[in-house]
């Protein structure tokens, strides 16, 4: 069965997070920096891994609005899937909302690593992030099967 990619997409970093085959457990990867690289590394990680969906924290407003943030991960989910497109490579893309995530993971870094010092990488964050975004859409998912 295709893995699946969760993407927290920001201007200077990209979290990223792959699931297992059996689409139950999101594992976070190192992240990605956001440079003129990251599609093509985005592209050869979903060849490399097998990924068959792309999961892409959508940012809204506390209140569910599009925000200028919004417009820009729009932007980037278009230019992957023309790239992916381009490339004969054929991974659906899917979004859902990311608010709190960051908070999510920040409280998970602070439970899990012990060290103060690793705790303020800034990527640690967009890492955790990514991986809560992917769970929670597996989870939505595996939820929506059973029902």
């Amino acid at each position: 069965m295709p893995k699946y990619l969760g993407i927290d997409y920001g201007l200077k970093r990209v979290g990223i997070a792959v699931s297992d085959e059996s689409l139950t457990i999101s594992f976070p990867r190192d992240y990605l920096p956001n440079d003129s690289k990251l599609i093509k590394t985005l592209t050869e990680l979903v060849k490399d891994e097998g990924i068959g969906k792309i999961i892409i924290g959508m940012p809204v407003t506390m209140s569910g609005e599009r925000s200028e943030q919004t417009e820009i991960t729009s932007q980037f989910s278009a230019k992957l899937e023309r790239y992916l497109q381009q490339n004969e490579i054929s991974a659906e893309i899917d979004f859902i909302d990311e608010r709190l995530t960051s908070r999510m993971a920040g409280a998970e870094i602070i439970r899990t690593v012990p060290r103060r010092s690793k705790r303020r990488e800034k990527g640690l964050v967009d890492e955790m992030s990514a991986q809560i975004i992917l769970k929670n859409y597996l989870d939505r998912e595996k939820n929506l099967r059973q029902n």
